[in-house]
């Protein structure tokens, strides 16, 4: 069983704030971007050792962009800090023209993405992002799970030459991955080994699927556990691997299901080993104001949901 610490919880954006001081401290090039979010996005430290390396763009998230864009050319490594609606849906152009187009080594730092933002409500829970971003030529898409994993991701983001997309939450989150991990950009981490059905989970719906995972072996059900941190390049091997054992698969994402996790998985079982899928996330709506469980539980994203959702791919197979 994994071992998932309740008692010590920390938010994801905390993991992006302490990589980032650990990043900067290996790298004099790498500088930080900030729209007006500095506590938000858990900046402060990074800024009280390296003053000279950070600026303050404002609410002006688009100019932000072409900042960082231009700090390249310099041999800079800029992070672009921002929330994750701001971050992807207010500046998709400058994105697409300015970073993606001429491949600028630009790190798009986004923070309070998906539903668990709770109490700001629909106009900042932005569910698209993942979408939106793997769609985009050359960039990489990384949403992990949890501190610790945020922590290694971004510090392999710094050392990543491209553009990349690191998506991370606002609430505080039980740690379940290991403190002192290698982070392999596009290389999926196998949670469990199993059997009978293959859970393919991201972000903070990797714990929900641990404890998923947990009930449906009560129920003798044996479940394999992949952890999809990097959603672009998705580490295609890990996946068919899987799915011909288990021969069915439920994915999870706090992400609407076109376009995100599922859509990538679904993808590459159509192209190269068909099979029962079974998608958990949001389904074509927006979201609301709410605490982080009750939000999860009324899109579809809870623990039961997941063990549901495992129960009827398995119904489904052959």
């Amino acid at each position: 069983m994994i071992s998932v610490d309740y008692k010590n919880q920390k938010d994801t954006r905390s993991g992006f704030g302490a990589g980032i001081l650990e990043a900067g401290r290996e790298n004099e090039n790498i500088v930080a971007l900030c729209a007006d979010l500095v506590g938000s996005l858990k900046l402060d430290a990074f800024i009280k050792e390296f003053p000279e390396r950070f600026f303050q763009t404002g609410i002006a998230e688009a100019n932000m962009m072409g900042i960082a864009a231009g700090l390249t050319i310099g041999g800079k490594i800029p992070f672009a800090c921002t929330f994750a609606n701001f971050a992807t849906g207010r500046v998709y152009d400058q994105i697409r023209q300015s970073i993606a187009y001429s491949n600028k080594n630009v790190k798009i730092a986004a923070s309070h993405a998906g539903v668990t933002l709770g109490e700001d409500g629909a106009t900042h829970q932005i569910l698209e992002d993942i979408g939106l971003m793997q769609m985009l030529p050359g960039f990489v898409v990384i949403n992990p799970c949890d501190y610790n994993q945020t922590r290694a991701a971004t510090i392999a983001a710094a050392k990543h030459n491209g553009p990349v997309y690191l998506r991370f939450g606002r609430p505080k989150w039980p740690l379940f991955t290991p403190a002192d991990q290698q982070f392999e950009i596009g290389k999926a981490v196998k949670m469990q080994d199993g059997t009978d059905v293959t859970i393919f989970a991201t972000g903070h719906l990797m714990l929900k699927a641990i404890e998923a995972a947990s009930i449906l072996q009560e129920k003798n059900i044996s479940v394999e556990l992949i952890n999809i941190h990097t959603i672009k390049p998705l580490d295609t091997e890990a996946v068919l691997h899987s799915i011909r054992k288990t021969k069915c698969a439920v994915t999870a994402e706090e992400h609407q299901v076109l376009g995100g996790l599922g859509s990538a998985i679904a993808n590459t079982l159509a192209q190269y080993h068909p099979a029962p899928i079974e998608f958990v996330g949001v389904h074509d709506k927006f979201g609301e104001s709410g605490t982080t469980e009750q939000l999860l539980a009324k899109y579809g994203m809870s623990t039961q949901h997941v063990v549901d959702a495992a129960i009827k791919v398995i119904s489904r197979k052959g």
